[in-house]
């Protein structure tokens, strides 16, 4: 291979470093007031679309390098840091895997971008929205094509910020806000499964590059099950599956393209890319495997029943997402895994069309969506279910995201009546002396230095502040009268050569 070609593989981390170079650029205008008005829109979306274009661009062009030399597998580009035990790198994989799920999601986040230019059209936050959608795009491809865990996890963590952010897109309606706190608090429980993993990858692995995972082997039965437990945690969160299925509903209560790519085609696959990048780990625990089925068969059922009894479009596509994708965890746990790799990608390809158009779906189909069958709407309690989403929903609330909101407004009325008295705040300081209104302080440490700084003064004040006759002058007066007898002294012939003798004793 021309050496040309071979290094334009090392340039893979162009792929998600150019859509934070737009997101550092829009934010410097809206911060610098550059952004304001329609006139500011084309610039933003071009920007945002350019960044996207030029990640699918460089992935077509590795993606052929790929197919005519053979896909170079893992490159690793340079040290992050570490110590003697473990070693974190910057470091991507380029293998079938990831060079498929990348140039998908690169196609698809391009296509979004352009969607959306339009869509949001003199919308208030359009320059948050690409923002936002930009950082959303460097991460998940962080996800996809990280050579090892601690790097897909800075991606995995930057796709939740921009969840976040965009579900609260129209921050100013409490439904939004609340329920982008309810999908971030969910979501952090697969977080900490993640972070387990990597924890325990680097003290019983030596690191956390994908390839070391497969010497799983070499590890006990209880610690190889600890490690796989870990990173599945933290996939069933993501994509959803049960008992974290409670939050995808919520999360379409962003913008519509926003749900196309989260989660109608390309987030919400995020954990099906963990199992499938894992499988080698997964193999050698067939029990978690079965795990797998079960969760996927569960979750598939209640997602069917829910979605046979939503009456909205974007409601009825995300049930009928969560069913595709507990396949996909299915046809994991039984091995399958090229399968579930097929199924992924056909199934984001369809279904962000579907979200996309689905503003517009009543006036395409011209008809009104059908009802649920007799058998459901003839059982009672059954429909009942369906139609309380199980309840998980209400449970998840209960026991999650209110403890969460309650820890939270705990420490906050901690910090303000006694945190915030205790140590002080800029700004909030009161005179402590009426004669001297420059000397302010709040707080135990302000009021300590004020102390200190008034014991000082004092003892300016005595020594060199009291005037002619001071202490201090009297002091000095008196060490320079000691001075100059002594100077009177040492200039008399006779002391001076005494003094040049004993310097003569001493040298001899």
């Amino acid at each position: 291979m021309n050496p040309a070609f071979a290094a334009l593989f090392d340039w893979i981390w162009l792929v998600p470093a150019l859509p934070l170079l737009a997101v550092v650029i829009n934010s410097a205008r809206v911060l610098l007031g550059r952004a304001t008005g329609d006139a500011a829109e084309p610039l933003t979306a071009r920007l945002s679309s350019l960044a996207a274009f030029g990640g699918l661009a460089l992935m077509v062009a590795i993606d052929a390098l790929a197919l005519a030399w053979g896909a170079p597998g893992h490159r690793r580009l340079g040290h992050w840091f570490g110590n003697g035990n473990w070693e974190a790198t910057f470091s991507f994989m380029l293998d079938p895997l990831s060079l498929t799920l990348g140039t998908l999601t690169a196609l698809i986040g391009w296509l979004v971008v352009r969607f959306s230019a339009n869509y949001l059209h003199r919308e208030a936050g359009f320059h948050r929205f690409f923002i936002a959608l930009s950082f959303f795009l460097a991460g998940i491809q962080l996800v996809l094509l990280a050579g090892n865990g601690l790097l897909a996890f800075v991606g995995w963590e930057m796709c939740g910020v921009s969840s976040f952010l965009l579900i609260g897109y129209a921050w100013h309606r409490p439904v939004a806000t609340g329920n982008a706190l309810f999908a971030f608090v969910t979501n952090r429980g697969g977080d900490a499964g993640f972070l387990l993993a990597l924890g325990l990858a680097a003290t019983w692995l030596g690191g956390f590059e994908w390839s070391l995972l497969s010497k799983a082997s070499q590890l006990s039965i209880v610690n190889d099950r600890l490690l796989v437990i870990g990173f599945v945690i933290a996939a069933l969160a993501k994509s959803a599956q049960l008992p974290f299925s409670a939050w995808l509903t919520r999360a379409l209560e962003g913008p519509t393209p926003s749900s196309a790519i989260f989660y109608g085609a390309v987030m919400v696959h995020a954990g099906v890319y963990l199992m499938l990048r894992l499988e080698p780990l997964l193999v050698q625990a067939p029990d978690v495997m079965l795990g797998l089925v079960v969760a996927g068969t569960l979750t598939a059922i209640y997602a069917w029943l829910c979605g046979l009894v939503q009456t909205d479009v974007k409601s009825a596509l995300i049930f009928a997402t969560l069913f595709q994708v507990s396949l996909m965890f299915v046809a994991i746990g039984l091995g399958w895994t090229t399968l579930a790799l097929v199924h992924l990608c056909l199934h984001a390809s369809w279904r962000v069309w579907q979200f996309l158009v689905a503003p517009s779906w009543l006036v395409i189909t011209r008809q009104r969506p059908p009802p649920p069958p007799a058998w459901l709407r003839n059982n009672q309690l059954l429909y009942t279910v369906a139609l309380q989403r199980f309840w998980i929903d209400k449970l998840a609330d209960t026991l999650v995201v209110q403890p969460t909101v309650a820890f939270s407004r705990d420490v906050h009325a901690l910090e303000e009546h006694f945190i915030d008295h205790a140590i002080g705040q800029p700004g909030q300081g009161q005179v402590l002396h009426a004669d001297r209104p420059l000397v302010v302080a709040d707080g135990l440490p302000g009021r300590l230095l004020a102390a200190v700084s008034d014991a000082l003064q004092r003892i300016e004040y005595r020594l060199l502040l009291r005037g002619k006759g001071g202490t201090a002058e009297k002091l000095m007066h008196r060490a320079g009268a000691y001075l100059r007898t002594l100077e009177s002294l040492l200039e008399q012939p006779r002391y001076l050569m005494m003094a040049v003798m004993a310097t003569f004793v001493v040298i001899l």
